[in-house]
This record gives structure tokens, C-alpha cells and sequence, in this order.
């Protein structure tokens, strides 16, 4: 539009330009268009994020056994590589790894984790110490006491990334020592699978996670598949 005079009270006044619908919508484009080109400035990765290790494959040392049991520590040691392969990480066979640290190191429980993992190809190395594992009888009861401490290192940097330990105390009374012994060996069953399961609660999962498996039946020391 143009501009056109206003006459007031006779006098004509000075022009005064009338802005149109299209003016005044091109007026408020170019605001939006201006007020749109800010640069965003991206978002900085979490500190935890940036500086968490890549965990893939994990290794089970033998267990530093302080008990009098040997079949103890393997239990143990066997249903800690289960419990990690549910939780998402691929098995690291025991035997294979067995026969590639004996062939360095007599005392394989206690091997510093830049060497397993340099012998084994792993990148982390799961300590598991049995420190309990005993029973003590009075009588027609008798009181079953185990403890596992269980610690988790970089097979790169030697750091600690998960620790653990727990300890499961059952107690059994009968009418005879003898059916008082065979509750026992179940009870022991009952506190190795206490330990670990608990411990294990605060376990990172791992790459091929899926969630939990159902509980399997059976004895402990058998069923492990």
C-alpha cells in the first residue's frame, strides 16, 4: 500500500503509512527466522560414560581356598561362571583357561590380572576367595556357616571394577546325627546358591544380557546346565 494523507479538523496531517496483512506477516517470518539460527550447542557425554571400560570376556580364576574342602572350591567356581554367563557375558571355558595357567603359574588363584589376561585373552578376571565352609554339630543340631568374597579387575589396568562378599549361616536340627549330616549337604547347597545370588545382585550386566533365567531344580552339584 501507499501512503495517503489524514485530514484532521480540516488540516491535513503529516503521511502515515498503513502496513497490510502481508507486510506484517513477513515482518514476523523474518523474527522466527532470525530467533531459529541460534547454534545449539551439543550435550556433553556423561563423565561415568566417557570412562566406562568395554567388558566383554571374563575369566574365573581358581578359587583361593581356605577351607578343608577341595570340592568346595569348585563348586564355587562353577557357579560363579554361571551366574556371569547369565548375566550376559560370554564362558570362558575353566579347563581351557586351567591348562594355559598351569603351564605359568602354580598358584593360579592369585595371579595379578595383567598376566591372566595377557595368558587368557580376557578382558576382566573374576577372584573368588572361599574363606568359610564348615559345620559345626551340638548334639541333634548343628550350625552351617559359608563366606566367599568376590572381586572383579581389569585385565587391562589392573583396577578393582566390582567387589563383593557374603556370608549364609543355615541351622538344622534332628532326632539323629546321622539324618542331621545328610541335612547338612543340603544345607550347604542352600548356602552356596545364597552367596552367590546375593553378591551377584550388584553385578554389571554384560553385552549379550536378556534377562534372568528361571531357577533350575536338581542338586548343586551336578546340574549346572
Amino acid at each position: 500500500m501507499g501512503m495517503r494523507p489524514l485530514f484532521h479538523q480540516g488540516r491535513m496531517t503529516l503521511p502515515v503509512r498503513i502496513f497490510g496483512i502481508r507486510e506484517l506477516f513477513l515482518c514476523l517470518l523474518v523474527l522466527c527466522l532470525i530467533s531459529g539460527c541460534g547454534k545449539k550447542v551439543p550435550k556433553a557425554a556423561p563423565a561415568e560414560a566417557v570412562k566406562k571400560p568395554v567388558i566383554r570376556l571374563i575369566a574365573v580364576l581358581p578359587v583361593d581356598n581356605r577351607s578343608a574342602d577341595p570340592l568346595a572350591a569348585r563348586v564355587l567356581r562353577e557357579r560363579v561362571l554361571q551366574e556371569i554367563y547369565h548375566r550376559g557375558y560370554p564362558k570362558v571355558p575353566l579347563a581351557a583357561a586351567d591348562e594355559k595357567l598351569s603351564k605359568n603359574y602354580k598358584d593360579a588363584a592369585r595371579m595379578a590380572p595383567k598376566i591372566a589376561g595377557s595368558l587368557l585373552g580376557v578382558d576382566a578376571v573374576m577372584y573368588c576367595s572361599l574363606l568359610n565352609w564348615k559345620t559345626s554339630f551340638f548334639y541333634l543340631y548343628a550350625r552351617t556357616s559359608v563366606s566367599a568374597r568376590f572381586e572383579l579387575r581389569s585385565a587391562k589396568t589392573g583396577e578393582t571394577l566390582w567387589k563383593a562378599d557374603h556370608e549364609a549361616v543355615k541351622r538344622n536340627y534332628d532326632i539323629t546325627r546321622e539324618r542331621l549330616e545328610m541335612e547338612t549337604l543340603q544345607a550347604y547347597e542352600s548356602a552356596m546358591h545364597e552367596i552367590v545370588d546375593t553378591a551377584f545382585k550388584t553385578f554389571p550386566d554384560g553385552p549379550d544380557f536378556i534377562g534372568r533365567p528361571p531357577s533350575k531344580g536338581g542338586c548343586f552339584l551336578w546340574n549346572w546346565f
